[in-house]
């Protein structure tokens, strides 16, 4: 007897035997013949347009999708066309063809994102458009007023490496893996490791450029302060295609200090992970410490623990460190051979576990590939006690397959000084820090995959009673569809205010109407993006244009949902 997942599969591929694929056809040749009228020179098409019939689509597909599950397969619908613009009259191509034909885009700068949603879609025909060629990185190294350029596909790490090569006393701050495209990373907003001295990204953008759903090319000056506002922590997705970013560049010292310290349960982290949430949102603004909690072999009889890894980054030398963590953080037990001082470029390779390698590694765009991973959110406003800390350390022992990691990231500092309004990014004073839970497998095959996903819902809603209500808050740039999704078709801002309350607090209804202004057919779209306030506009031009490739779509999306539970 056929098990119901068999019975759908069997579904599916009868469905798809019945759907005449001349639409997909048809749609993809008027999209290219489009393509050929409205680009600059024609020549130059061949170099920047890749379809299924081009010996190179497989390989640029996944070139910057760090996910297998994200991979092309036959519950992952790949592109019609792959376009890697070099100018941004091949993305003002992009877009009118797209709206020509019934097409949504996917922006690609890094491929970090966490649901795939830059390399895939399930609502419609779509083409990605892969930001690789928009890298570059232009620095203004005036006295008392250095600024960049960075064009939306370049990495952190290529910003961080460039920023170095022209000052070793600039830096930026941004996060830790080097390989996140500065696209979705800064419009999502940001948070790294001089945060607490500086703010997120967002905080430092002073200019951008954009192009609109009409193709126009704005500037902050001609796109207006309330798009500039959106752009700089709501998702740039949602609005147009972020091609530039000016931001402003910040001093670090000569020298910095970072340091590791590991304590499990037998070693008192209990007690240090709870004076930690006091600490590490008042000390000195200088100093961000992070903490990572994993089960590991205890340092005494090699049973399976519970370990605390606290990694800081102090803007300056180990001197002035040990004194501070000996009057504010004595509990950690701060020696000065657990410390090191480098330079600040160096100190991005070792917060990112690449100590000791060459600085040119940076630049290597392509070297964090995972083969499943799972990511969650929440934010922390009241310390958890000590017996509900013991509760997680239960939890965590009890049903590893639920969690890898969990990483816990302090605010305080400049994040509080900034109003919580400046921009849609909502998390500011209050927040003492943000969690992030994650799970990965290596193992080939999605069976062990699909438990730890089933795992890891289960252990956020463990941890309901510990972090923010009503609502309770999560982080775009780790992006969880689990929080909510737009309808296939029309979407209400009531529908849209589930998981957009989480993200952007009272932001939300801001952003929904700056989202009405610059993009009322709600052109830009994906499962998280931003409605318009009118939810009649939301499913325009697409279920009735395309009533076959709808279904298409719609076949593979439940045959993708049934696979996983």
């Amino acid at each position: 007897m056929a098990t119901p997942n068999t019975s759908l599969i069997l579904l599916a591929i009868s469905l798809l035997s019945l759907i005449s694929w001349a639409t997909l056809a048809d749609t993809h040749d008027g999209f290219l013949r489009c393509l050929s009228l409205h680009f600059p020179d024609s020549n130059s098409i061949s170099k920047v347009i890749y379809t299924p019939r081009n010996s190179l689509y497989e390989s640029v597909l996944q070139s910057l999708i760090r996910m297998e599950q994200f991979l092309p397969s036959f519950a992952t619908p790949k592109p019609l066309v792959i376009i890697t613009p070099f100018l941004e009259s091949h993305i003002q191509a992009a877009i009118y063809c797209s709206k020509q034909h019934g097409m949504q885009i996917r922006i690609r700068s890094g491929g970090h994102d966490y649901e795939g949603l830059s390399s895939i879609s399930y609502q419609a025909p779509f083409v990605i458009v892969d930001l690789v060629n928009f890298r570059s990185i232009t620095i203004n190294d005036d006295v008392g007023n250095s600024t960049a350029w960075v064009q939306a596909g370049a990495t952190i790490g290529e910003l961080y490496h460039a920023i170095a090569k022209k000052s070793p006393t600039l830096g930026f701050p941004a996060g830790v893996c080097p390989t996140v495209g500065v696209g979705g990373h800064f419009s999502g907003g940001g948070y790294g490791m001089m945060s607490r001295n500086y703010g997120i990204a967002a905080d430092n953008i002073i200019d951008a450029r954009l192009i609109d759903a009409n193709g126009r090319i704005m500037n902050r000056e001609s796109m207006g302060e309330d798009l500039f506002w959106a752009i700089r922590g709501g998702g740039g997705a949602s609005f147009g295609v972020i091609t530039a970013w000016r931001i402003k560049l910040l001093p670090v010292p000569e020298n910095v200090t970072v340091f590791m310290v590991i304590r499990d349960l037998e070693q008192n982290a209990t007690k240090i992970v709870h004076r930690w949430q006091y600490v590490s949102v008042k000390i000195d603004k200088k100093l961000l410490i992070r903490l990572f909690l994993r089960r590991a072999r205890s340092s005494r009889d090699q049973k399976i623990t519970v370990q605390a890894s606290f990694v800081g980054l102090y803007l300056g030398g180990i001197d002035k460190l040990l004194p501070l963590m000996q009057r504010r953080f004595s509990e950690l037990g701060l020696v000065r051979s657990d410390c090191t001082e480098m330079s600040y470029i160096h100190s991005t390779l070792y917060l990112a576990g690449m100590n000791g390698l060459p600085l040119d590694i940076l630049l290597n765009r392509t070297w964090s590939l995972m083969s499943y991973f799972k990511g969650k959110s929440d934010y922390v406003t009241e310390p958890i006690s000590k017996t509900g800390l013991k509760s997680i350390w239960k939890r965590l022992l009890e049903h590893p397959e639920e969690m890898n990691e969990m990483q816990f990231s302090p605010f305080g500092g400049r994040m509080s000084e900034v109003s919580e309004s400046a921009t849609p990014f909502p998390h500011r004073a209050g927040t003492l820090y943000s969690i992030h839970y994650a799970v990965w497998s290596y193992e080939r095959g999605k069976s062990v995959f699909d438990g730890q996903m089933r795992g890891i819902r289960r252990f956020h809603s463990f941890m309901t009673p510990y972090v923010t209500k009503n609502p309770r808050s999560a982080y775009l740039n780790y992006r969880d569809l689990d929080l909510g999704v737009n309808n296939k078709g029309n979407t209400s801002y009531e529908q849209a205010s589930i998981w957009g309350l989480k993200y952007y607090g009272n932001n939300f209804k801001r952003l929904v109407h700056v989202k009405a202004k610059v993009d009322p057919g709600n052109f830009f779209r994906n499962e998280q993006s931003i409605p318009p306030m009118s939810g009649s506009a939301l499913g325009h031009g697409y279920s009735n244009e395309h009533p076959k490739l709808f279904l298409i779509c719609m076949v593979i999306y439940i045959l993708q949902v049934q696979l996983v539970i």
